[in-house]
């Protein structure tokens, strides 16, 4: 083997990472120098030095899908063709977590699906399904799916071919058997990544890369982290913007610099829980106080 191999990251720890080539095979690699940083979906340009590949040349992502609040930034995955927001009918998801995972993959140019689970559980499905609908009012793809009972899975499946789709969720909300369900062998992958990065369980808790099909045209990424999802690499200038039930409503203020919030003539909150069937553009009262809310919180954080 020479030097300049090319490959995509698929698992990284620390100082670390998993690099698959195009042919499938994997070879541990480390990253040359401190300031280098590497995320799954990475293609990087590496070479072998011993036993181990040395990550020469990060190329240039598409796009990068990562959360950032006072303390720290947090990388999920890059070149992704789409965000899957997996919740539950029960427990009772959080309408602000979706709303942030949304923004941040708006943000990042990532479309996004939104799938409810837990379809056997009628009545509580049937109340998740309703508070779901500004999110299909305002264009975003919500599915039905049912995983004891088989219910939507292969309408999924059909959305997630050919792509490369990271999975979050909440705790509760049934990531971990999707995953299994999508990728049977995703188990036995975790523990051959595990041992190849020599940090045993930890890498449990690490983005990995899955492949669904062995043509390797379509996979999943399972990332943990959806409870806490800072938004501070968003301006709040820009919020309105990147929810696309307010977006569609911008344009009409009296004032080039309104804030929405509570400058006279503002032409988005006159449509604030007006009813769908009369307001095509109506905005939903919950999500307009998630927008107020943060809001609040980009502007009041500190500046260096």
């Amino acid at each position: 083997m020479g030097a300049g191999f090319a490959g995509r990251v698929v698992a990284a720890h620390g100082r670390h990472c998993l690099v698959e080539g195009d042919d499938g095979q994997r070879t541990l690699c480390h990253l040359r120098g401190k300031k280098n940083n590497v995320v799954v979906g990475d293609r990087v340009r590496w070479s072998l030095s011993g036993d181990e590949g040395v990550i020469e040349q990060v190329e240039e992502r598409r796009n990068l899908l990562y959360r950032q609040d006072e303390l720290r930034t947090k990388s999920f995955a890059a070149n992704l063709d789409q965000v899957l927001v997996l919740l539950a009918a029960e427990p009772v998801f959080s309408d602000t977590q979706l709303a942030r995972a949304l923004i941040a993959a708006e943000a990042a140019g990532i479309s996004a699906l939104v799938v409810l689970n837990k379809h056997d559980l009628r009545d509580a499905f049937d109340a998740a399904w309703a508070r779901l609908a500004p999110q299909r009012r305002m264009g975003c793809d919500v599915l039905p799916l049912g995983l004891r009972e088989d219910h939507g899975l292969a309408a999924l499946r059909e959305r997630l071919q050919g792509k490369a789709t990271l999975v979050l969720g909440p705790s509760g909300a049934g990531k971990s058997t999707l995953v299994n369900r999508l990728v049977p062998e995703a188990g036995a992958q975790t523990g051959e990544i595990s041992s190849a990065l020599n940090s045993g369980r930890h890498t449990t808790t690490a983005t990995t890369w899955y492949w669904m099909d062995e043509a390797r045209t379509t996979a999943l990424i399972d990332s943990p982290g959806f409870q806490a999802f800072g938004l501070h690499h968003v301006e709040p200038t820009a919020l309105a913007t990147l929810m696309p039930d307010l977006r569609v409503t911008l344009g009409d203020c009296r004032f080039y610099n309104c804030t929405h919030r509570h400058e006279p003539g503002c032409g988005v909150r006159t449509h604030v829980g007006a009813e769908p069937a009369q307001d095509p553009m109506a905005i939903d009262a919950t999500r307009y106080a998630i927008y107020e809310a943060l809001f609040d919180e980009l502007a009041a954080r500190p500046t260096y």
